[in-house]
């Protein structure tokens, strides 16, 4: 396969999803190690910013996807008449954060954590794809553990959970929580209903 053509091929493929692609089936269906993958995605996006397009291609962990530039937001939002999302609360910041601070966690882990039910929280966020099950942890009765998404590090600009802010040091008569944590998370959030 040409280079060329192999470059058009991921750009399809890409764009024809809409969601983050990993970049393992890309290898698979191409044909071609990740290596290569990702050698070729680089080249695609140099292009894009040689031409000024409105396009790039972001990674998110072991995934990527096409998107648009951030600059361009408003008028897409207005030809499609789409709106942003409510904001998240302080509650759901925080648990937002314990989350991806913690991850894999069960809800009981964070309501320990904070001292509330939570349940609606993670119900609500898991609705907004921000957070997913990540399978069951081994212990009696097999609880859910949750983990952040790819919608998740697409709404908060990082590639990978390592780009995470630093946890703030708390000072040992302080108590624990989550407090702090989701000010590192709280940020503008952009996805859409």
């Amino acid at each position: 396969m040409l280079l060329h053509d192999a470059e058009h091929s991921i750009e399809a493929i890409l764009f024809a999803s809409g969601e983050p692609v990993e970049l393992q089936k890309i290898c698979e269906v191409m044909e071609i190690d990740e290596k290569t993958v990702k050698n070729l995605i680089e080249r695609i996006r140099e292009r894009y910013l040689y031409q000024k397009s409105p396009f790039d291609i972001i990674m998110l962990g072991d995934a990527c996807q096409m998107c648009t530039l951030p600059e361009y937001a408003g008028i897409i939002r207005k030809a499609l008449t789409l709106k942003k999302s409510a904001a998240l609360s302080q509650a759901a910041l925080e648990v937002l954060a314990v989350i991806a601070y913690n991850q894999p966690v069960t809800r009981a882990f964070v309501e320990q954590v904070r001292g509330v039910d939570c349940s609606s929280i993670i119900k609500s966020l898991a609705d907004k794809d921000l957070i997913e099950e990540a399978g069951r942890l081994p212990i009696p009765g097999k609880p859910i553990a949750y983990k952040p998404t790819a919608n998740f590090l697409r709404c908060f600009g990082l590639e990978s959970l390592e780009q995470l802010p630093e946890l703030p040091q708390l000072a040992p008569e302080e108590t624990g929580g989550a407090d702090g944590a989701e000010e590192q998370l709280d940020g503008q959030i952009d996805f859409f209903e």
